[in-house]
């Protein structure tokens, strides 16, 4: 960065599809004074089957967009991109604010009582760098069981959090876990706190679930306070822009953050995104 951002410049955010709201509802709370842009890649949701290199390669295009509208932080509340991509974008981008996701294993293993912790995340987080780093240093002392959940973000994706493939996805992930002590469960990919109700149905009120959400919020705070980038005011506006269909993003917005929204249409050309216009 040649320039230092003004506090009122934006916070970028992005995620294959909707799943980074649960982030976005955290940081609105946490920020109500930040300007926010949140872009769905829906044209290639899910990241999570996709692989390091093309969730990389998407991820630095997303990030690049970002990067035009004049952001001063960008958070990937996307536990599939971070794996991807979180160490190339710092690499790309010496000096620029990136807050990425990482599988809360830490608190899991500091606050389990059986020493059996369920970890649900997508095939891409499981094989990246960043989850074997925080097994590697904070799993030691515990059992972690992992589950994919395959096919769980295209029904949350639908509008289906709560439907009953949802729950059969679920319970073929959980029961074996709950069977074999388990009493927390790290909720790894952002598009799995919308389904915290059907979670919860399934493993009862005494297993503890783990959402990152809050804690990213107050690292975004915690980075932006000690670069002097905190906005002073007023109300944020939060401007939601997607790969995908506009009008489906739209209503899942209003499904799961209760907000009535304009979405803008973004579209790929030549490995770069851009503006569709109205």
């Amino acid at each position: 960065m040649t320039t230092s951002p003004s506090p009122t410049a934006p916070i970028g955010a992005f995620d294959s599809g909707v799943g980074g709201l649960s982030v976005l509802r955290a940081i609105q709370a946490q920020l109500p004074h930040e300007d926010l842009l949140y872009v769905a890649d829906q044209a290639h949701v899910p990241y999570g089957p996709r692989g390091l290199q093309e969730v990389q390669r998407l991820s630095e295009g997303v990030a690049e967009f970002l990067m035009s509208q004049g952001v001063k932080l960008i958070v990937i509340p996307c536990n599939t991109a971070s794996a991807a991509a979180l160490h190339a974008l710092r690499a790309q981008y010496p000096g620029f604010p990136f807050v990425g996701m990482e599988p809360a294993v830490k608190p899991a293993a500091e606050h389990t009582t059986t020493g059996v912790v369920g970890v649900l995340a997508t095939p891409t987080t499981f094989d990246g760098e960043l989850y074997a780093s925080v097994v590697e240093r904070f799993g030691g002392g515990v059992t972690l069981l992992q589950d994919a959940c395959p096919g769980l973000v295209a029904e949350i994706e639908a509008g289906q959090a709560d439907g009953a493939e949802a729950e059969r996805i679920l319970r073929a992930a959980l029961e074996p876990m709950l069977a074999q002590g388990l009493d927390t469960v790290v909720l790894g990919c952002t598009h799995y706190p919308f389904a915290f109700e059907t979670i919860r149905r399934i493993v009862g009120d005494e297993v503890r679930l783990i959402d990152p959400a809050p804690a990213i919020a107050r690292r975004v705070a915690a980075l932006l306070d000690a670069a002097g980038l905190r906005n002073p005011g007023p109300a944020g506006i939060t401007r939601y822009l997607t790969s995908g269909d506009p009008a489906a993003m739209q209503a899942r917005v209003a499904e799961l953050l209760g907000q009535q929204v304009t979405v803008q249409g973004l579209r790929w050309a030549a490995g770069q995104l851009q503006p569709v216009e109205n």
